[in-house]
Order: C-alpha cells, then structure tokens, then sequence
C-alpha cells in the first residue's frame, strides 16, 4: 500500500550537501571586540564590508571596541531629576523664599474676597 509521503526518509531543514549546490560561501572577516566586562565578541563581516570601530556587547550590553588593553569606559548614567532639583537649580533659597511669601499672599487675599479655593 502506498503511503503518499513523498518525502519519505528525509527530514525537515535537509538539503543538497556541499558547496558545490548551495553556491560558495561570501568571503568573511572574523573582527574580534572587547567590553570593559572582559567579554570578548566575534561578529563575522564581509571581506567588503566597513568594519566599525565600536560593537555592542551581546552580553551585557556596554560598548566594546576593537583594543583589548583598553576597552571603552562605562557610559555615565544621569540620575533621575525631579521638578523640584530643577527648580533650585535655578532658584536660590531667598528667591524662593520671596516667590513663596508672594503666592501665599495673593492666595490669603483671593480667600478674603470670598473666592473658594481648595
């Protein structure tokens, strides 16, 4: 009895061996990387191909580059401000002070004339 799987004794992903079907593999470059974790990257690139002289770590994400006695640095991360870090440092302490005094007047005298303010 015949089965109708004409594929029989193959298996998924199975193709011609050899070069020689395929067609030749591109020239490549094996340019190594290093981070200041000590990992080292090998991307392949084209023979043709302009090599960067920075690479991304796979691993942990810093920047690498092609000097393994001197990796580049960590990149300097900025703490998160607030409004109000911003605010001083635009304002000094007197300045703020009078800015205040001034709102809670103006607030004090809205209050008076009866406007409600919550």
């Amino acid at each position: 009895m015949s089965g109708g799987n004409a594929i029989r004794g193959s298996r998924v992903g199975a193709g011609p061996v050899g070069e020689a079907e395929r067609g030749e593999a591109a020239a490549r470059e094996y340019v190594s990387y290093y981070c200041a974790n000590h990992h080292v990257i090998r991307p392949a690139f084209s023979v043709d191909a302009e090599i960067p002289d920075e690479w991304d770590c796979p691993r942990c994400g810093l920047p690498a580059n092609r000097n393994a006695e001197n990796p580049p640095a960590r990149p300097r991360t900025i703490p998160y401000k607030t409004h109000l870090a911003y605010v001083k440092e635009r304002r000094s302490d007197d300045e703020a002070a009078t800015i205040l005094s001034e709102a809670l007047t103006h607030l004090r005298e809205r209050r008076a004339n009866g406007e409600v303010i919550y």
